[in-house]
C-alpha cells in the first residue's frame, strides 16, 4: 500500500474516525485506524464493534492494500506535521510516513484481523439539512436516560414518517420531542420507528461538527442520509459514512402521557425565567431540587420560589401573559433548566393541568418543539 495526501486532509479524516477506537484489552486491534488504499480512494476505518466510521480522505492511492496502526499515535504524529504533502507507504509490518524534513516508521498490524464493518443498503433514503438535524438532536439527546435499567430510554427514537422525522427522547422524569423536515429518493413505505443509542449520536453530533468546522461551505455536507436495515442504521454526511446498531425493544408510548387538555398558560420572557430558575435553585432542598412554579388567576405573573431549611428561602415574581385558573406545580429546576435551555425564542409558553400532572412547556411561536416535565407530588 502506497498513498500521498496533504496533511490537513489525513488530519481531518483521522480526527473523525479516530475517537471510537479507545484502550479496547481484549481485542487490542480495536484501538487501530484502518488505512485503505482502494480504486484510487484513501479510506480511513475505525469500529468499536457498535459502531463502524469510515471516511474517504482526498489524496492520491498509488498502490492498493490495507494497514492498520494504533489510530492515536499516528492521529498525533500527523496533526504535529506541517501541512505540506505527505506520502504514507507500508513496508512489511510499519507503516513509512515522510514528509520534507520529517520521516517515521509506525509499527502496526495486518488488516486482516480487523473486524469488517456491516454492510447498510443503499437503495432507500431519508434526507434532511444538516444544520436543522444537529439542533434537533440536540433539543432532544439530553432527556435520553442513563440508567441501563431500561435498555429502549438509553436511546433516542427515531420516527420517519413520509416527510417528516420525529425524535424523541426520555428518562420517564422528562420528554423531549422534535419534529423535522425530510426528503426520501423513492417511494416510502410506511411509517418506520428506530430506537438509536446515544452513543452513536452523541458521536454523530461530534462528526458533524467537525466535519462542518472543516468544510462547512461544500454542498456536499449540508446534507445527512439516513438508510435503514432491520438491525443497523447508516448516516453519510458528504465522504464521512457512521454506522451503528439500533436498540432492541418497544419504545413506550410517550403520546399517553402528553396532556391534551390545558387549565392555565402562561407565555413569559425566556431568559427572565431562566434567571429566576437559577436564583430559586440556590434554595432548593438537596437531592429533591425542587422550585415551585405559580400562576395565579388574573394577576399576569409567575411566582417563581424556594424554601429549605439549610439555606432559606426565594421568591421571584415575573411579569407574564396568565390564562385560565389559579394554578401551580412543583418541578425539579435541573429539568426545567434543561428545557429552557434547548427552546430557541425569546419568549416560552407554559401549559399546567395541576399539580399532579405533566408541565409542558413550548416556544411561543413553533410548536415542532415540545418539553414535558413529571411534577414533584408533594
Amino acid at each position: 500500500m502506497k498513498i500521498s495526501s496533504l496533511q490537513e486532509n489525513l488530519k481531518q479524516g483521522l480526527t473523525i474516525v479516530g475517537h471510537i477506537a479507545g484502550r479496547n484489552i481484549n481485542l487490542p486491534i480495536l484501538n487501530n485506524v484502518m488505512i485503505e488504499a482502494k480504486n484510487g480512494n484513501i479510506k480511513l476505518t475505525t469500529t468499536n464493534l457498535e459502531i463502524g466510521i469510515v471516511c474517504v480522505v482526498r489524496g492520491k492511492a498509488e498502490m492498493g492494500g490495507s494497514f492498520t496502526v494504533d489510530s492515536k499515535t499516528i492521529s498525533d504524529y500527523i496533526s504535529l506535521l506541517p501541512n505540506k504533502k505527505v506520502s504514507v507507504e507500508q513496508k512489511e509490518n510499519k507503516l513509512i510516513i515522510e514528509t520534507e524534513n520529517y520521516k517515521t516508521k509506525i509499527i502496526g498490524q495486518s488488516a486482516e484481523e480487523f473486524p469488517l464493518i456491516p454492510q447498510v443498503e443503499k437503495n432507500f433514503f431519508y434526507s434532511a439539512n444538516v444544520n436543522e438535524f444537529k439542533r434537533a438532536l440536540a433539543q432532544v439527546i439530553f432527556a435520553v436516560s442513563g440508567s441501563e435499567l431500561r435498555i429502549e430510554l438509553a436511546g433516542v427514537l427515531f420516527s420517519f414518517n413520509k416527510d417528516a422525522l420525529t425524535l424523541a427522547a426520555t428518562d420517564s422524569y422528562r420528554l423531549a420531542e422534535k419534529k423535522l423536515s425530510v426528503k426520501t429518493n423513492g417511494q416510502d413505505d410506511g411509517d418506520k420507528k428506530v430506537i438509536i443509542p446515544a452513543r452513536t449520536l452523541q458521536e454523530l453530533l461530534r462528526i458533524l461538527s467537525g466535519i462542518q468546522d472543516g468544510e462547512g461551505e461544500k454542498e456536499e455536507t449540508n446534507e445527512i442520509k439516513f438508510y435503514l436495515s432491520e438491525n443497523q442504521i447508516l448516516f453519510t454526511i458528504g465522504s464521512t459514512e457512521l454506522v451503528s446498531r439500533l436498540i432492541e425493544g418497544q419504545y413506550p408510548d410517550y403520546k399517553q402521557i402528553i396532556p391534551t387538555e390545558v387549565k392555565t398558560k402562561a407565555i413569559i420572557n425566556r431568559a427572565e425565567l431562566t434567571r429566576a430558575v437559577k436564583a430559586s435553585a440556590l434554595f432548593s432542598k438537596t437531592g429533591i431540587n425542587d422550585t415551585n412554579l405559580d400562576l395565579p388567576a388574573g394577576k399576569n405573573k409567575v411566582v417563581v420560589s424556594s424554601a429549605s431549611g439549610q439555606t432559606g428561602e426565594n421568591i421571584a415574581e415575573l411579569e407574564a401573559e396568565v390564562d385560565g385558573e389559579d394554578n401551580g406545580v412543583v418541578i425539579n429546576y435541573k429539568y426545567l433548566l434543561d428545557g429552557l435551555n434547548n427552546i430557541e425564542s425569546e419568549n416560552v409558553k407554559i401549559n399546567i393541568i395541576d399539580s399532579n400532572t405533566p408541565c409542558i412547556l413550548k416556544s411561543e411561536k413553533d410548536d415542532s418543539y415540545l418539553y414535558i416535565i413529571m411534577p414533584i407530588k408533594k
